[in-house]
């Protein structure tokens, strides 16, 4: 099978409407990290800017401007149909096709929200970077969930299976990545329903 980009695939897939049934699938982890996000934010009290890198059909972005602190949250995708879904539901909604890791945005984020996104990038390292020096504000946070990692067998044939490139990265390599990139606090945990698959890092930007 040809190697594809995974934008085009997502692309297809929401012109599918697989993107509800990918809705499905994340939610229970998705929930775990939202709720790790609204712990720290409600503990400041102070209103919260956030961002949802890879949003789909911008049920995330959703999710965030449904908490009463939040300010503003906004998604951004690489698949163009998906970031027409999104407007489709959420019309005065803020949500914009960017390809990373060329995109830089204007502002920082007090709070970054991504899932499933990282490893289809070639050097998804240097993209933590990247959110570390240009996307995260001072205090902020970036919440990841992954779950093309190497313990979790079922995931190593999907590059095959999907025809896209994925990075393949152990557990405690991504965690390492985290703190390379310079996040401190960083806590991971298993979450999702079942078999607990998504692997989730949290990284604070303390400086």
């Amino acid at each position: 099978m040809a190697i594809r980009k995974a934008t085009d695939v997502f692309h297809d897939w929401a012109l599918a409407g697989k993107d509800k049934g990918m809705e499905k699938g994340h939610s229970s982890a998705v929930g775990e990290m939202l709720g790790f996000i609204f712990q720290h934010v409600e503990k400041k009290q102070e209103k919260f800017s956030a961002i949802d890198v890879g949003c789909g059909n911008g049920w995330v972005v959703r999710l965030l401007k449904e908490h009463p602190l939040c300010s503003s949250a906004e998604g951004i995708d690489g698949a163009e149909a998906m970031i027409a879904k999104a407007k489709q539901i959420d019309i005065e909604g803020d949500y914009s096709v960017r390809q990373l890791p060329e995109y830089a945005p204007s502002k920082r984020y007090d709070i970054i929200h991504s899932m499933e996104f990282l490893y289809y990038l070639e050097d998804p390292k240097s993209m933590l970077k990247l959110f570390y020096d240009n996307w995260v504000a001072k205090d902020g946070w970036l919440v990841v969930g992954i779950d093309h990692y190497l313990e979790h067998e079922e995931s190593l044939s999907w590059p095959e299976h999907v025809g896209v490139h994925m990075t393949t990265l152990s557990r405690q390599e991504w965690k390492d990545a985290w703190h390379d990139a310079g996040f401190t606090n960083i806590s991971s945990w298993q979450a999702g329903e079942k078999d607990s698959v998504t692997l989730v890092i949290a990284g604070q930007k303390v400086d």
